[in-house]
């Protein structure tokens, strides 16, 4: 397999990939090195004007790439599904959920829509999504990033396919949930005799699904095993600094909190939409030059609190003050100077990046507005963000279409640092990013802390970041925080059954800790809504 950029940079080269009925290949590498672009050929698709110039795509006999567009869709929609990365940017804003998953099955002549409402409400009640009898009529933007990316999984489950493209599918996922969607998903391809390609930079998730191991770096094979001996004994230089990487992520790193004046001060906050409150009696604190994280299950209000802080949720109430003076609620009533302070980096860069501007543009623009450079000096700036974001400067002139989910992360990193703040917002800004990128990510972070006194609000589920970055840490459930103190004291000595939990569910890198886990914990592998339903497809 070999794709082109439309510049005819390489993206994939020579890649080989055979899928055996029921097996599992996890596809490893840091961002930009192929991943996602290999699970868009397989179905025999290429993004934005990229190119496949090179290879086949053989599924059960049938080459995909010869096909006609027809015959390609038809395909596309009943033999392999693809689930991903990005689910906000996946789902059609328009219409409710239900009608997206039901879509595919009636559409194609699968299932009556009847049918299709009773296999979407089962598949929503084995995801774990909220009211599963009513799940179906909200929209996308009424559901949380991590529900909407179940929702997702749900949507390429509608047509039972043979072969399931897995592009990130528990990367918006706090860890306790993590645990269920990994069953359903290893579940289905156990019931199902179906093949899989799970996409990942978590190596301690995909040594739970897969039974094989490919490590891409620069669209090139590094190295390719059974997943035992890539994790156990790997080859390849390259392949051993990621597995090193992800060993040190649960070690704890952050220094000890220090005291000092707070930046930003909440207290009694509530906060919802539609009348409906989503977070209850918040009360927080962060220091100048301090890492407060907000780690909870997705749904428990931790973004919410965020959108809160930078105003954009007029039904609240509490006190809010930033830098010791009152921080008004809603954004309208902010300055210009205020709202340059606090800068928020959101969870899905697809979501928050105009698809039409280009890299110079979207990180010029708060460059101009706050600080009314001229634009003959904008671009200057522009390339020492990139710089700074450790980005190359040949990515100026491109459009987020052209670049991958690592880049345009940072790119949106690059947008908020443009502003100067004093408080940064970091809304799962390393969830798409694989370990060493997300590591450097991290570095700089800590650097400019270091350095300007910045401080950050982290919301993440991910407990190795919070080891790693934070030096307090609070703990949401259900729209409130049940726990907050020093990281080292809320993790070594859990005070709450629910961080006890979360603990014991952050995935170990080796292979069957999901199944011990699982008997532990004493949660229901096979007694699932899924199971019958599965098992006669199977028989069809």
């Amino acid at each position: 397999m070999r794709v082109e950029a439309p510049n005819a940079q390489v993206l994939v080269d020579n890649v080989d990939i055979t899928l055996a009925q029921g097996e599992v290949l996890g596809l490893i590498g840091e961002s930009g090195a192929g991943k996602s672009t290999i699970g868009l050929a397989a179905l025999g698709y290429a993004r934005g004007r990229c190119r496949i110039t090179g290879g086949e795509v053989w599924l059960a006999g049938e080459n995909i790439l010869g096909a006609t567009p027809k015959r390609q869709r038809a395909l596309r929609a009943t033999k392999v599904a693809y689930v991903a990365q990005s689910a906000a940017a996946a789902f059609n804003p328009a219409l409710t959920i239900g009608e997206q998953v039901c879509e595919g099955p009636v559409r194609h002549g699968l299932m009556g829509r009847d049918e299709a409402r009773t296999w979407a409400r089962e598949l929503f009640a084995s995801l774990d999504l909220p009211d599963p009898d009513t799940f179906g009529r909200r929209y996308p933007h009424q559901v949380s990033g991590g529900q909407l990316q179940r929702a997702m999984v749900a949507m390429a489950m509608s047509c039972k396919p043979e072969i399931l493209v897995l592009d990130e599918p528990t990367t918006a996922l706090d860890v306790t949930t993590q645990i269920e969607v990994l069953v359903v998903l290893r579940r289905i391809v156990r019931e199902f005799g179906a093949a899989a390609l799970y996409i990942t930079h978590d190596l301690a998730v995909v040594a739970q699904v897969a039974d094989r191991i490919m490590v891409l770096r620069g669209g090139r094979m590094v190295e390719e095993g059974s997943t035992d001996a890539v994790l156990n004994a790997p080859r390849d230089d390259y392949t051993r600094r990621l597995v090193a990487e992800r060993s040190a992520a649960d070690t704890l790193r952050a220094s000890p909190a220090h005291a000092a004046e707070p930046l930003l001060s909440i207290e009694g906050l509530n906060a919802g939409y539609h009348g409906k409150a989503i977070v209850r009696n918040i009360a927080l604190q962060l220091a100048r030059g301090e890492t407060l994280a907000l780690v909870g299950e997705s749904g428990s209000g931790k973004s919410t609190v965020a959108r809160a802080i930078v105003g954009l949720i007029e039904q609240q109430s509490g006190t809010l003050r930033f830098d010791g003076k009152p921080l008004p609620h809603r954004l309208t009533e902010r300055s210009r100077e205020l709202k340059r302070r606090i800068q928020l980096v959101y969870q899905s860069p697809d979501v928050a990046l105009n698809p039409t501007h280009s890299v110079g543009e979207i990180i010029g623009r708060p460059v101009e507005f706050y600080f009314g450079i001229h634009k003959d000096k904008i671009r200057e700036r522009v390339l020492e963000l990139l710089c700074l974001t450790e980005l190359p400067e040949t990515l100026i002139d491109r459009k987020p279409a052209e670049l991958s989910g690592g880049q345009k992360q940072r790119v949106c990193i690059a947008r908020a640092l443009a502003a100067q703040p004093d408080l940064m917002i970091c809304d799962e800004v390393t969830s798409a990013l694989d370990p060493l990128v997300a590591d450097g990510i991290l570095s700089l972070l800590e650097s400019l802390q270091k350095r300007i006194g910045l401080s950050y609000l982290f919301i993440t589920h991910d407990l190795g970041t919070v080891r790693r970055i934070a030096q307090r840490v609070a703990v949401m459930l259900r729209g409130e925080i049940i726990a907050q103190g020093a990281t080292a004291d809320v993790f070594n000595a859990p005070s709450h059954a629910y961080i006890k939990r979360l603990l014991s569910s952050v995935p170990e890198l080796r292979i069957g800790w999901l199944d011990e886990n699982l008997l532990q914990s004493e949660r229901p592998v096979e007694s699932n809504t899924l199971t019958g339903e599965l098992k006669y497809a199977a028989q069809q």
